[in-house]
């Protein structure tokens, strides 16, 4: 499966676990992708706070889109997970 289509609590979980191994990151891992897929899982209770944290969207976002159509969107993404 591409990473990047999967739900969205697994690619922020990942960005999370990414973030905190790789050299890019916090990490001291030069390349940390195998060590991302064995840890995800435990960033997955941060990833679905920061989706609880833009269940609404700002002023600029709101602005740009249907606020409505957004809230639905992460509640959908919150209820899958």
């Amino acid at each position: 499966m591409d990473v990047s289509k999967g739900p969205v609590v697994e690619r922020i979980a990942r960005v999370l676990a990414g973030q905190r191994l790789s050299l890019n990151g916090h990490g001291d891992q030069v390349s940390a992708g195998a060590m991302v897929d064995a840890t995800w899982q435990q960033h997955r209770d941060d990833a679905l706070a920061v989706l609880r944290t833009l269940r609404e969207p700002d002023g600029a976002m709101a602005r740009a889109g249907d606020p409505r159509v957004w809230e639905a969107m992460v509640r959908a993404a919150l209820d899958e997970a």
